[in-house]
């Protein structure tokens, strides 16, 4: 007789994303002392580029927003000079994916302002914008950048316009915007932009979903789901397909997925819990991982995408005691390739006025590059000019290489700019340390001034030694590990030579005292 035996395997499904872990940043690392402002705009009051942190503040008498060199970490000076040119509370702003010098913001003024940042940072209040746009009749809400064509912005207030600004005009105040799109009936609550930015994907506070052609305006689709009122929408890269976040009918919080092509009803709807703040949706197109993190909460769930049911996966939850006001996300380009580090965020933390990095990484044995998690990506070249788009031309972004070495984005000399920028303002605040870190980078700066300048071989011998390397030999530090590694030699190196100025202090007094009993006993002898 023969046993027949029934063999069961558990449907495990692989993913390189399934142990990714959050690791907030030490102490040391934070931006202490931000004066969050206390808008109820559901926004998220921050926008970070690799050079720049940019959060709006709280102030009186109009509207402000800081700018700080991303290295500059630790206790923010009060006066910290601010960007203070509008007349009302600031609600929204966001750099320019293809110019790190170059932030938008908007206002309840209703007016939006494009501001340049000069090289060394903000070293004093900014109250000249670049370009002025004055288009809209109430309180304008959101801005968002095209993602592939340059200098290409669009606007939305509360006078449920959404506009299209060309910024390659040559007039500093504009007033007439290139097209209005107005088929919403109420206030636009979200804007995303499919890959190539033909597509703009918006949520509105009428609880519909719309699908519109950006450059002609034509609303191409509408959900009108009464079960679900969706308050952020995000176009999932290259997948076809939509994701909203927002309430359920009996006010739960809950996501939902829809097809691109058909927009009547959704592909799933899943319940989060009874919380009442926005849940704000980050979604990474090359791990395809989805971020939700909660408006006043401490914890951000993560899923990953993939395009058969059941279409999103469940992975973990990072947890934290420290409730969120708003997000930042630091582009690709500027993450920490090193630790494995595949998304970074920053976090509002308004009961603390405290900026707080928080980076995804996925753990990994080996140190060196890994291709599988870091394909091209967007880099910060535009694909396009205004001119082109608004010709009727759409382009995918330019693509570049996370490897070390690889990148195209940026040239020699401009990193050695972007490195004098972030010394400069830190220059201006003192803090511990700020002058040992100073030092290193003046040290680079004045490397790749010389060479520049085309200075010979002799000119650069004479460049200091120091912690036994040649500086015109070092390259500038390429991550946040380097310049830190470099900023703790510089700063053992410092403490040594106070070790020894404070022997030779004491040596000194030791021989004043010394002199100092010879001449009185010379004085006691001659008296008698």
């Amino acid at each position: 007789m023969t046993v027949s035996k029934m063999t069961w395997r558990p449907q495990y499904r692989s993913s390189k994303f399934r142990h990714v872990f959050g690791k907030a940043a030490t102490k040391e690392s934070c931006y202490d002392g931000v004066p969050i402002t206390r808008s109820v705009q559901d926004n998220n009051f921050c926008a970070v580029n690799p050079r720049f942190l940019a959060v709006i503040t709280e102030c009186a008498g109009g509207g402000a927003f800081l700018v700080l060199s991303i290295n500059h970490t630790g206790k923010v000076d009060p006066l910290h000079p601010r960007i203070s040119g509008h007349r009302g509370n600031v609600l929204d702003v966001k750099w320019n994916p293809f110019n790190d010098f170059c932030i938008a913001s908007c206002s309840e003024d209703t007016t939006v302002k494009v501001w340049e940042i000069p090289p060394h940072g903000v070293l004093k209040n900014l109250t000249s914008p670049w370009k002025e746009l004055q288009g809209h009749s109430r309180r304008v809400g959101l801005i968002e950048w095209h993602p592939t064509a340059n200098n290409i912005l669009f606007s939305t207030a509360y006078d449920f316009q959404v506009m299209i600004w060309n910024l390659d005009c040559p007039e500093q105040v504009m007033k007439n915007p290139v097209r209005t799109i107005s088929h919403h009936t109420d206030v636009v609550l979200s804007m995303s932009f499919n890959t190539d930015g033909s597509l703009l994907a918006t949520t509105c506070k009428d609880r519909k979903v719309r699908l519109i052609e950006s450059r002609s305006g034509n609303l191409l689709q509408e959900a009108n789901c009464k079960k679900h009122k969706a308050s952020k929408v995000l176009f999932l890269g290259n997948m076809k397909m939509l994701f909203t976040s927002g309430t359920s009918r009996w006010n739960d919080r809950q996501f939902a997925l829809w097809d691109q092509d058909d927009l009547s009803v959704p592909l799933l709807e899943e319940n989060l819990d009874g919380s009442s703040g926005v849940l704000f949706p980050f979604y990474d197109p090359d791990t395809h991982m989805l971020y939700l993190a909660g408006k006043g909460d401490g914890n951000m769930r993560y899923y990953e995408i993939s395009s058969e049911k059941p279409y999103i996966h469940y992975l973990t939850e990072y947890r934290s005691n420290l409730p969120q006001k708003g997000m930042g996300v630091m582009p690709k380009r500027g993450l920490d390739v090193s630790s494995c580090e595949v998304f970074r965020f920053y976090k509002l933390v308004t009961i603390k006025s405290l900026i707080e990095p928080l980076s995804m990484i996925v753990p990994r044995r080996s140190e060196s590059y890994q291709e599988d998690i870091y394909p091209m990506t967007a880099g910060n070249k535009p694909a396009l000019t205004a001119e082109e788009w608004l010709s009727g031309i759409d382009k995918g972004p330019v693509l570049m290489s996370l490897k070390p070495g690889c990148q195209v984005a940026e040239s020699y000399s401009e990193m050695s700019k972007g490195l004098g920028n972030s010394l400069d303002t830190r220059r201006s605040h003192s803090r511990p340390g700020a002058l040992q870190l100073a030092y290193i980078q003046d040290q680079l700066g004045t490397k790749d001034g010389k060479e520049d300048s085309g200075n010979t071989e002799d000119d650069r011998s004479r460049i200091p030694v120091s912690n036994g390397e040649d500086l015109a030999l070092c390259s500038p530090p390429r991550t946040e590990n380097e310049l830190r590694l470099k900023f703790h030699k510089q700063q053992e190196e410092i403490r040594r030579l106070r070790e020894l100025l404070n022997q030779r202090d004491v040596r000194v007094k030791q021989l004043e005292l010394e002199i100092k009993n010879i001449k009185n006993s010379q004085s006691h002898q001659s008296s008698p």
